[in-house]
């Protein structure tokens, strides 16, 4: 992994990977926010900070992940300045600017539907009461962008949903969750490299 400007270009598509959360420390820990874990170690990988985005509510890393002299592919990483639910508005900003279509968006986000530790990879779907995903298909105006969803499981018994999604990972999960973030941010790679078919065999096992 490379910054842009130490990169070896081979191609022009640009990809958007967007890491949905919650802005703040005091959501920094939240089972909502792994979008932004992944987007965090992404930009580590290609060792260069977030910095704010003239287009609005979001930072930005511009570089390119893949081996140099090898295969890379171009990417924004973003991780919207604003509430979950407002999500759409800094995402279709930043496509717009860097005039990025859908196809070529990733959210990555908790899955409440998938056990903790798991992670699937697809392409369009509902949003499933996700409210980064509703927010964002309807400014896009559509669904069919990728999703890299890192599963969370369900409250254990009768736990408020909301709240579940906004606290913090057990002590348990937590020393289980650098390995989750780190194979969500490889899913990432290898979608923007090899393509979803190759992602979805070596990653939604």
């Amino acid at each position: 992994m490379t910054a842009d400007q130490t990169a070896t270009p081979t191609g022009s598509e640009v990809w958007l990977v967007v890491g949905l959360g919650n802005p703040g420390p005091s959501y920094a820990g939240h089972r909502h926010n792994v979008g932004y874990l992944v987007t965090d170690e992404l930009a580590r990988r290609l060792g260069s900070p977030f910095r704010a985005h003239k287009s609005g509510r979001a930072e930005v890393v511009e570089g390119r992940l893949g081996s140099p002299g090898v295969t890379t592919a171009r990417v924004v990483l973003a991780r919207p300045r604003c509430y979950m639910n407002e999500t759409g508005g800094p995402v279709k900003s930043l496509a717009s600017f860097y005039k990025i279509p859908p196809g070529r968006v990733v959210a990555v986000h908790d899955e409440l539907d998938l056990p903790f530790g798991t992670l699937r990879v697809k392409l369009g779907g509902g949003d499933n009461g996700h409210n980064g995903l509703r927010s964002m298909r309807s400014s896009l105006a559509t669904g069919d962008f990728f999703r890299v969803r890192a599963g969370i499981g369900r409250p254990p018994g009768r736990q408020d949903v909301a709240d579940f999604v906004l606290s913090n990972y057990s002590s348990t999960e937590r020393k289980e969750l650098p390995f989750q973030v780190d194979r969500a941010a490889d899913a990432v790679e290898s979608l923007v490299l090899d393509g979803l078919e190759r992602t979805q065999q070596t990653f939604n096992g």
